[in-house]
């Protein structure tokens, strides 16, 4: 089956304080001309944005009624919480050890996921709305977005695959690099977009040479988690690149130094360079 007898359908809502999109790949013939799908997939959409809503109205860190705020201001307790919040502590502490560090959900005095939770809410999200889709008649993928962090879906069988463009981020509207992934998950992060908000938890300053960080994984929990470490471990640490799941992914000096990678090995440096590089496939 080409191309042209497939039908990419869009679907976006509000949410996290970023724009969520939904994307499902589909036989022209599963779809109409106006854009409508059949009614377990649009029942899926919304039952995934209902969820994800859900969730950041238990983690947000703006919303003062959230459970993560207050907890901050001492109205809560981790017990009396809702439980997917203990369940996020307990990620967190395992990737402080794991990250040495580097990713530390305290580091401010209080629990504060930022950096974990909406790679591990775009997963949980995904694997339980989305990924049932694939087993549908005439659904190819399917894949969620949330504020430019992805988990994607093909189904088994076809020959479809994401091709993903990574901004750059000194230069608005162009790419900097591609990246195909069949099944699995794309982050990013990094002060191009919201400035220098990632701080490094050693120093108690912001986190500055690294201008963006993309990282490819197997789920969007360990792609966030990831690509918000490198940022803190900073454009000349690549240590990190070999832990358990992360496949691929480039790291953006502010200056325009590239530097990118595949299953735990440093492919390029480069300089401020003008080509696009396109990245190895994800399994």
């Amino acid at each position: 089956m080409t191309s042209i007898d497939r039908r990419r359908q869009v679907r976006t809502d509000q949410v996290m304080g970023t724009v969520a999109s939904i994307h499902l790949i589909v036989d022209r013939s599963a779809s109409s001309e106006d854009a409508a799908l059949p009614e377990e997939l649009e029942v899926a959409v919304r039952a995934c944005f209902d969820e994800l809503h859900d969730l950041d109205r238990v983690f947000s860190t703006y919303r003062p009624d959230s459970d993560v705020s207050r907890l901050r201001a001492g109205e809560l307790d981790l017990a009396s919480a809702d439980p997917r919040v203990a369940l996020v502590h307990g990620a967190c502490v395992e990737a402080k050890q794991a990250t040495g560090g580097l990713f530390d959900a305290w580091h401010q005095g209080w629990f504060d996921p930022t950096g974990y939770v909406k790679g591990w809410a775009i997963e949980t999200t995904a694997e339980r709305a989305l990924r049932p889709l694939l087993g549908c008649a005439g659904v190819h993928a399917v894949g969620l977005g949330v504020g430019g962090d992805m988990q994607l879906y093909t189904a088994p069988g076809s020959d479809w695959s994401w091709r993903v463009g990574i901004a750059d981020p000194r230069r608005v509207g162009e790419v900097v690099a591609t990246v195909e992934v069949h099944t699995g998950a794309v982050a990013t992060s990094g002060t191009a977009e919201r400035g220098s908000h990632i701080v490094d938890p050693r120093t108690g300053s912001p986190a500055l040479s690294v201008a963006s960080a993309t990282v490819v994984a197997d789920g969007a929990t360990d792609a966030d988690l990831w690509a918000t470490t490198a940022v803190i471990a900073g454009f000349h640490d690549l240590s990190w690149i070999t832990a358990p799941r992360v496949q691929s992914g480039l790291v953006v000096s502010p200056t325009g130094g590239l530097r990118r990678f595949a299953r735990g090995v440093e492919l390029t440096m480069l300089g401020c360079s003008a080509s696009v590089p396109h990245l190895p496939p994800a399994a």
